[in-house]
């Protein structure tokens, strides 16, 4: 649940930092905000995967420039789904998903290097509560 959470308010930082820059994109208030990151985290998780799939070869062919248009065309439908969220045109919407990714991009790296760097909740030597393998203590286990 925190993790959705960090998620959001990260999510929620880019929308507000992408209103502040492009010209044509603007929200009418916090609630409404509110209703963007959900809507926004709703299609990421459902309709994305499926739009990636559909869209494969072209995501390959650009070299990955795909992903950035299907960001912007569902920044774009969520602001036509969410009455108070205006996003001018999908020009507007193209540097408004491109600032939404890397701030999300960003916020992700300092986050994962932050949780990298601190020692593991369970102590060193037991790995800490999440279910994912060490693959370097495994490495340096079989030498």
């Amino acid at each position: 649940m925190k993790n959705l959470l960090v998620r959001w308010l990260v999510l929620a930082f880019g929308v507000v930092f992408s209103a502040k820059l492009v010209p044509g994109i603007s929200y009418d208030s916090i609630a409404t905000l509110a209703v963007v990151v959900i809507i926004l985290s709703f299609l990421n998780a459902i309709l994305k995967p499926l739009l990636l799939l559909l869209t494969l070869p072209f995501v390959l062919v650009t070299a990955g420039v795909g992903v950035w248009l299907i960001n912007a065309l569902l920044f774009f439908f969520t602001a036509k789904l969410v009455d108070g969220f205006h996003v001018a045109g999908f020009g507007s919407a193209l540097w408004g998903a491109l600032i939404v990714s890397i701030t999300n991009m960003m916020m992700n790296r300092m986050l994962i290097s932050k949780k990298l760097s601190s020692p593991p909740a369970g102590g060193p030597r037991c790995g800490g509560h999440d279910n994912v393998i060490d693959i370097w203590r495994v490495i340096k286990n079989t030498r």
